[in-house]
């Protein structure tokens, strides 16, 4: 990763992957720790990744098995509630910056909607919605630059992001959409 050496700090139950530095970690930079257990309610929002039995299964077969009965796709989601979705993915599998897929498994708000996309919980057109809704968010903050790379601001904690994105999906949703 450019030559950098990672490291997986533990602080207080608070693990962050950044890059090897001199010091204790700052506070502001660590991230949540996904609770012990899930609750119920979150499953639904967060769903758990696809098996790879399931990734095996070509898409047209998946269809064909849910014509019968035999399989259930997921339902794609409009954006309002894809954003929503989005937090409660970050809450689950945890933030990070620097990386859409971190090597401890946590995600960045784009590697949160490509891991939905993926299963299916999110159609591209709809996506795409999502990210302009970001993107209008950001602009009315005053910020010029995209999501992800705002995203990956040293300022940045999971708080502000995720009220970012929240005041997206509202956005979203006083549209329409």
């Amino acid at each position: 990763m450019g030559g950098k050496e990672f490291v997986y700090l533990v602080h207080e139950t608070r693990i962050t992957d950044r890059p090897h530095t001199a010091g204790p970690a700052p506070r502001s930079t660590l991230a949540p720790a996904p609770p012990a257990v899930i609750p119920p309610a979150l499953e639904i929002w967060a769903p758990d990744p696809p098996t790879w039995g399931q990734r095996m299964i070509p898409k047209g077969v998946r269809s064909a098995m849910a014509d019968l009965g035999l399989w259930q796709e997921p339902r794609p989601l409009k954006p309002s509630v894809h954003l929503v979705q989005v937090i409660e993915v970050l809450t689950r599998y945890g933030w990070c910056q620097a990386f859409d897929f971190s090597p401890t498994g946590r995600m960045c708000i784009r590697g949160a909607q490509t891991f939905l996309e993926s299963t299916g919980h999110v159609t591209t057109i709809d996506r795409g919605k999502a990210v302009n809704y970001l993107q209008s968010q950001l602009a009315r903050q005053g910020v010029n630059m995209r999501f992800w790379e705002w995203n990956d601001l040293s300022h940045n904690n999971f708080r502000g992001v995720e009220a970012m994105i929240s005041a997206a999906s509202d956005l979203a949703r006083k549209n329409g959409d």
